[in-house]
């Protein structure tokens, strides 16, 4: 088969994470294969890419300007920090946690370009200011990334009138929030600590 826009697609698919070349065409044959299918995918894509964008608070995603976290009045005066949108999701729909998030949207790495303003650290002492917090939660992986943004994080609230934690190490070391199941999330969310 040769197509310059079917192999353009499966180049844009494998960019997507956790998608390999083989995955990618039997997508793209998907697609191919199931015109009505595509369209409706085509359309939600282009509503997304229109219309998704970050709480101006959080920075969760949202197709408002704050989202209904940070909009809603019965959140408690706690924010758990999460590496990205997938992480607050799990936890979340797990039901363990009733206070507000905030997103970094990625870890301290400074030689990749991942500094604090990238990660929205004004944005994060901001919002623990506009909701009066009391406690922070740090819900990051324990990965070498994640441990070293949970120690700036410590470093840079230290001077807030907050308690630091960290979730317990009901999460094993490397795993993800994401993919935790919630019995996993629950022992970590019961037994975090102090920073």
């Amino acid at each position: 088969m040769s197509s310059e826009l079917f192999d353009r697609l499966v180049e844009q698919l494998q960019r997507l994470p956790g998608i390999g070349r083989k995955t990618a065409m039997r997508l793209a044959f998907n697609i191919v294969d199931n015109r009505e299918q595509a369209r409706d995918f085509s359309e939600v894509l282009d509503l997304v890419w229109r219309n998704v964008g970050e709480c101006s608070i959080c920075r969760n995603i949202t197709e408002k300007e704050i989202c209904d976290i940070c909009s809603g009045a019965s959140r408690e005066n706690s924010i758990c920090i999460v590496h990205n949108p997938a992480d607050m999701r799990s936890i979340e729909d797990a039901g363990l946690y009733r206070g507000k998030y905030f997103v970094l949207h990625g870890f301290l790495a400074p030689l990749d370009g991942m500094g604090p303003d990238e990660l929205g650290i004004d944005k994060l002492k901001a919002m623990i200011d506009r909701f009066s917090v009391r406690e922070v939660i740090l819900a990051l992986d324990s990965t070498a990334d994640g441990e070293a943004t949970t120690s700036y994080l410590a470093r840079v609230l230290s001077d807030r009138d907050v308690e630091v934690t960290r979730l317990a190490r009901g999460l094993p070391p490397g795993a993800s929030v994401e993919f935790a199941d919630s019995l996993t999330l629950s022992q970590a969310f019961q037994g975090r600590q102090k920073v």
